[in-house]
């Protein structure tokens, strides 16, 4: 399996991102409204500037009140790991387990095309047990 199945199996297509000079305020609004874990930092929608997360506020919030009316770029992850939608699920998975990573976004040529969860790709994985769960099941009991 490749990360593009994956992509083309979610829900939504939507891709969210967040420019480094918005608040941290605004930042906390955006994931609430989408209901999403983390957004990609990008000045111009395209590109990946960074990667900000819940963990990320949370963190800051305890040493720092004030993050709240700074900018996302002053806590973003700058160092973003990213992928590409050929990668097989397995490499990333082993890459965000080695890593400690939940969010990674998906690049082709540069440019983002998605984001992958670690939630994403449980449920990835359920879906392909439970079919072969069912396929097992349709075989035993056909003989």
């Amino acid at each position: 399996m490749r990360i593009n199945d994956v992509l083309k199996a979610k829900p939504s297509h939507d891709i969210f991102t967040i420019s480094p000079d918005a608040t941290v305020r605004e930042l906390i609004a955006l994931l609430s409204e989408h209901n999403v874990g983390a957004l990609v930092v990008s000045g111009d929608g395209t590109s990946v500037d960074g990667i900000v997360s819940e963990r990320d506020v949370v963190r800051r919030l305890h040493d720092d009140a004030q993050v709240l009316d700074r900018p996302v770029g002053s806590i973003m992850t700058a160092e973003v790991r990213t992928c590409e939608g050929s990668q097989a699920l397995t490499e990333l998975m082993q890459v965000m387990t080695e890593h400690r990573i939940r969010h990674v976004p998906v690049v082709t040529d540069g440019n983002l095309v998605g984001i992958i969860s670690i939630g994403d790709l449980v449920k990835h994985r359920i879906d392909e047990l439970e079919f072969e769960r069912d396929q097992l099941d349709n075989y035993v009991h056909r003989t």
